[in-house]
């Protein structure tokens, strides 16, 4: 390496080490007074800086300025268990969120830009976080003190341990057919809020859902098809949708509420067949220039 560039790369890792001991110095005062909130001020700059309204990251910028996305990941990993365990669900599931978001960003951040596959890119745009090899079931990220991939925070912590479906309009996979990724954390006190925002933004996406009456079609977004059994416990339609499976129905009963009153009726009422939209897996990238 030449000695510019090293210098540079240990001015890097000097600064991330400083950041993380700051960041970390200030959880353990807020512990020892009693007061055990997890700081997410780290990241909430990360994303208001490198996230647009829309959700698109300028992932060359953060690649080139990525200190302060290290020292976040260094916090999550660093969290003492015992702090977590005292928080609420609505915390826990915020933590989980960024988590999953942030770790991805790192994931993505890491590998660009993307070297793309031949074979992969026979089926994935070039620019795809599915031309990173084992990005979600092999690559690992210390949370906790454990090692964990991007499958293990949504599949077994999130899906399994909360009965939270709307995790999946704000898990952000760095697709353009994921949610929008939000320029602000999530937190346990405005969850709530956060998930009904995002409910509301990815609902009225013509992308994400549409209804074509003329058609007779209700075209939703695949990540109803791959995980509507999600939404049963707590959205079952109860014979609302007849003709439809038991995760159509809770699908149809969740959004429902968010689309005009016409929309409404029309789904309760009207003669359908549910289409699932192709998922775009491109880069949720800003475009530059």
């Amino acid at each position: 390496m030449r000695p510019l560039l090293m210098r540079r790369a240990i001015l890097t890792v000097l600064a991330v080490v400083v950041l993380a001991t700051y960041v970390l110095a200030l959880r353990k005062a807020a512990a020892e007074e009693g007061n055990v909130p997890f700081s997410y001020d780290v990241y909430a700059a990360v994303l208001q800086k490198y996230v647009n309204d829309r959700g698109l990251v300028h992932y060359r910028g953060l690649k080139s300025d990525s200190t302060s996305l290290d020292a976040f990941t260094v916090t999550l990993e660093t969290l003492d268990p015992k702090i977590y365990d005292q928080w609420t669900d609505k915390e826990k599931s915020a933590f989980w969120l960024n988590a999953y978001n942030a770790l991805t960003l790192k994931a993505i951040v890491t590998h660009y830009p993307i070297q793309p596959t031949f074979l992969a890119s026979l089926r994935f745009p070039k620019n795809s976080i599915r031309q990173i090899p084992g990005v979600w079931d092999q690559l690992r990220f210390g949370v906790m003190g454990r090692q964990l991939t991007l499958d293990d925070i949504e599949h077994e912590i999130l899906r399994k341990q909360f009965n939270e479906p709307r995790i999946h309009v704000a898990l952000v996979c760095a697709a353009m057919g994921c949610p929008p990724l939000r320029n602000e954390p999530y937190t346990g006190t405005k969850l709530e809020a956060q998930l009904g925002d995002q409910t509301h933004r990815f609902l009225h996406n013509p992308l994400k859902c549409r209804i074509d009456r003329q058609g007779k079609r209700v075209y939703l977004s695949a990540i109803f098809k791959w995980f509507g059994a999600d939404f049963i416990k707590t959205y079952a339609a109860d014979g609302k949708f007849g003709g439809y499976s038991g995760a159509e129905g809770a699908v149809l009963n969740f959004l429902s509420p968010h689309l005009g009153e016409d929309e409404r009726r029309y789904l309760v009422t009207g003669t359908y067949n549910i289409d699932y939209l192709d998922y775009d897996w491109s880069l949720n990238e800003q475009t530059e220039g």
